[in-house]
C-alpha cells in the first residue's frame, strides 16, 4: 500500500485535497499483485498566472514513476498525472510480460534482470547521430537568439563572463532557462 507525502507550494493542502490525490494516486496500487511498499511524493504548486502544477514521483524497486502537469484547474492537473502514471505502467509491464515470454523466465525475475543489465538498455538508446561544435563565447541573451534563429529547443554556449559551459533552453511555459557548469 502506497504512503502518501503531499506538499503544497502557495497552496494549503487541505483534507480535501489530500483526500482527492490519495483516491486517484491509490488507483494505480491495482496494477500490481502484491502492492510495494513505496511512498508516493505529490507536490502541488500553484501559480500566480492561476495555473496548478502537480508533480508525483513513486520509487518503486524496479522502477520509478515520475510525472508532472499543470493546468488551470489543481484537480484536472491530479487527473492528468494519474493517467500519465498509469500508461507509463502499463508500458513497464508489457515490456516485461514480453520479456518473460522470449526468455521463458519469470516475470519477477525478467523486472530484475531488465533494470540492472545495462546490455539491454543500450540497444534500445542507440546513439544515430553524432555531432561535433566548436564553442562560441557569448552571453545567454545572444545564445538565446541563436537558439530561436536555428530553430531549435536549446543551445550550448561557452559563457563570456565564466568561461564556463553553458546551455540554454525553451520551458515548455515558452520562457527560457539557462544551465550553468562548474
Amino acid at each position: 500500500m502506497f504512503r502518501y507525502n503531499v506538499r503544497g507550494e502557495n497552496i494549503e493542502v487541505t483534507e480535501a485535497i489530500r483526500d482527492y490525490v490519495e483516491k486517484k494516486v491509490g488507483k494505480l496500487e491495482r496494477y500490481f499483485t502484491d502492492v510495494p511498499d513505496a511512498t508516493a511524493h505529490v507536490n502541488l504548486k500553484v501559480y500566480t498566472e492561476k495555473t496548478a502544477k502537480v508533480e508525483v514521483t513513486i520509487p518503486l524497486p524496479y522502477l520509478v514513476l515520475r510525472a508532472e502537469e499543470t493546468s488551470p484547474d489543481l484537480y484536472a492537473s491530479i487527473d492528468l498525472v494519474v493517467d500519465k502514471l498509469e500508461r507509463q505502467i502499463r508500458k513497464f509491464k508489457t515490456k516485461i510480460n514480453r520479456k518473460a515470454r522470449e526468455t521463458s523466465l519469470p516475470a519477477r525475475e525478467v523486472a530484475a534482470v531488465e533494470i540492472n543489465d545495462e546490455a539491454e538498455e543500450t540497444s534500445e538508446l542507440e546513439i544515430v547521430r553524432t555531432k561535433r561544435l566548436s564553442l562560441k563565447p557569448m552571453g545567454s541573451e545572444e545564445a538565446v537568439l541563436q537558439m530561436n534563429m536555428l530553430g531549435h529547443n536549446f543551445f550550448i554556449f561557452e559563457d563570456a563572463e565564466t568561461n564556463g559551459t553553458s546551455i540554454v533552453y525553451r520551458r515548455k511555459d515558452g520562457k527560457y532557462g539557462l544551465i550553468e557548469t562548474d
